[in-house]
């Protein structure tokens, strides 16, 4: 009855892990912009050194320039809104249609 369950244990104390860090990072983002002057704020920026985060109004150029991208160098990018990273589906796919005209 208790081994067979362990994964599960394993899974859900991860994924609340990355939700307290996730929280974490997202409060240290908010406190570090409402520390800075009102007319300095940008509310983009990186926070823990290298961890992006972007609380601006999302634009369609934006949302273009991180997620689908199929011309860019980065696979990842910051998030569109909020903290982390993104994957530009863009780029993966046209990498993965160069790797289906190279193989035929």
């Amino acid at each position: 009855m208790g081994s067979h369950h362990a994964p599960d244990k394993h899974r859900n104390g991860f994924a609340t892990l990355a939700r307290l860090v996730a929280t974490g990072l997202t409060v240290a983002a908010v406190v570090k912009e409402l520390r800075t002057r009102e007319d300095e704020r940008t509310w983009h920026g990186e926070v823990a050194g290298f961890v992006p985060y972007d609380f601006r109004v999302p634009t369609v150029e934006r949302i273009r320039e991180r997620v689908w991208d199929p011309k860019g160098d980065h696979i990842v990018s910051p998030h569109v809104f909020g903290v982390g990273w993104t994957l530009n589906m863009g780029r993966i796919v046209s990498l993965l249609r160069e790797k289906v005209v190279e193989s035929h």
